[in-house]
């Protein structure tokens, strides 16, 4: 390996820069087809890194088929592709990956992406429950009492089965929200209705409005439809309506986002007052409204104040709901209420984009919502999620109390966690991956932040909770 060193800055994680390099040793003909590659051991202690993390980059290597690794025998090179390339210049596809209109996530987040995968890691950042809280046992039940009456496997309608539209109409019902199946369109989770709006309401070069900081900065959807992202300042109540006429008028925006309960990334719920005024402002200056209402059902205090749908009696927000937070990521299941015309609109690019959801999924999900069975599962959920909520508190208070500031949430996944000083990000998350901690920098939401991280607490264990704040608080301590 010489000198090379991978490099600890780099958002890049350290197993794919050594997989990288030994592959390039390869491909440059420095180490031929038959060469005994030195022990991971050795170029742990060579590389300076963990050993698992050399374990990582050759595990790649041999699942490419460049390297053989025997029992005893050690790891040699076994193919290599520079024969290939020798004999005729390959395609160049590095011209067509930057030419797609779809912006790549940011470094950051695609180091997440790629690191969340690895199970030796603690996950303080990931936005889903874990797999002890996902009802396992009760989805096999479902389908188990489904028996012979099997469901249809087919295409659904463009706007999603009518029975389970149907069930969501009585659903949001509960929600003092007014909406019949035509008004109601089926999609593939919160995400998937946010790439339709953005393509099927927005001209190129619109402006959107949302808090700041917000969810939507992690993201690369509305700006590759080329729509602006403009932050408007929130603070314990959510976000400031009174800054919102003005940005109106400023930016031109076609259009606001908010996740009013729970919000993500810092757990704030807009206050009733800020609602009503939001309302009244949407009205008063035409508009409209994006809720997000993920987290709506993950309360643990209180229940939240009613969503801003419910308030809306001129059609201007469109409401997004999703089993994706309290079921499952899996299902894919969630949904838009909208005026008819703009559900329309949004089912006629659904079925150009993937033809409808899966009807499987569609299939569970009314279940789900029509047997009781999704009220039951939120009362344990609530229960479950409060005992982790409390725990990462004591975690925080107990090591991070003298350095970082946070609020309690009174729901959702996020507690908001904020340095007393700025800190220099990129090397937090780098030294936390290192130590075997993946976390979510404010910078993901916020652009600026340099003092912020988002601490979930609905997917590591209590025991990884404590172990991956502890190290976390002392890997801050060295930076503020």
């Amino acid at each position: 390996m010489n000198s090379w060193r991978p490099d600890r800055e780099s958002y890049i994680p350290l197993y794919l820069q050594i997989e990288q390099h030994i592959k390039e040793k390869i491909l440059h003909g420095e180490w031929t087809i038959g060469t005994k590659i030195p022990s991971q051991r050795k170029l742990a202690e060579e590389l300076q890194v963990n050993r698992s993390t050399v374990t990582a980059a050759v595990d790649e290597l041999i699942a490419q088929g460049l390297l053989e690794g025997k029992r005893g025998g050690g790891t040699k090179v076994v193919n290599s592709t520079w024969s290939i390339m020798a004999a005729a210049k390959p395609l160049d596809w590095s011209t067509y990956v930057t030419s797609g209109s779809h912006q790549p996530n940011s470094a950051l987040v695609q180091a997440i992406n790629q690191n969340e995968p690895r199970p030796d890691l603690i996950r303080l950042g990931t936005g889903e429950l874990s797999q002890e809280l996902l009802p396992e046992k009760e989805m096999a039940e479902l389908f188990r009492e489904a028996g012979t009456n099997i469901f249809a496997l087919g295409y659904e309608e463009p706007k999603g089965s009518l029975k389970l539209r149907q069930s969501v109409a009585e659903h949001v019902k509960t929600k003092e929200i007014h909406a019949s199946p035509a008004s109601i369109v089926i999609v593939s989770g919160a995400l998937q209705a946010l790439q339709l709006i953005s393509i099927g309401l927005l001209k190129p070069n619109s402006v959107m409005l949302t808090e700041n900081p917000s969810y939507l900065h992690s993201l690369r959807v509305f700006q590759s439809a080329g729509v602006r992202l403009k932050g408007v300042p929130m603070d314990e109540s959510g976000i400031k309506t009174d800054h919102l006429p003005a940005y109106r008028r400023q930016y031109e925006a076609g259009l606001l986002y908010t996740i009013p309960s729970f919000h993500n990334p810092t757990g704030t719920v807009m206050s009733l007052k800020r609602r009503k005024e939001l309302i009244a402002l949407a009205r008063n200056h035409r508009l409209p409204v994006i809720e997000d209402d993920a987290y709506g059902d993950i309360w643990i205090d209180k229940e939240p104040p009613p969503p801003l749908k419910s308030m809306d009696g001129e059609g201007n927000v469109l409401y997004i709901g999703t089993l994706s937070k309290t079921v499952s990521p899996g299902l894919r299941i969630g949904w838009v209420v909208a005026p008819e015309p703009v559900a329309d609109r949004l089912a006629d690019i659904k079925m150009q984009t993937d033809y409808g959801s899966s009807a499987l999924s569609q299939w569970a999900a009314c279940q789900w919502l029509s047997s009781g069975r999704y009220e039951a599962r939120l009362l344990r959920l609530r229960k479950e999620l409060k005992i982790r909520r409390d725990a990462a508190l004591r975690f925080l208070e107990r090591y991070a109390g003298d350095i970082a500031e946070w609020r309690v949430p009174e729901g959702g996944f996020y507690i908001w966690v904020t340095f007393h000083q700025a800190i220099a990000v990129q090397k937090l998350f780098t030294r936390a991956l290192e130590a075997g901690v993946l976390i979510n920098p404010g910078a993901l939401y916020l652009p600026e932040d340099r003092q912020s991280l988002r601490l979930s607490y609905s997917y590591a264990s209590l025991p990884d909770l404590e172990k991956g704040i502890q190290t976390i608080a002392d890997i801050a301590r060295r930076f503020v």
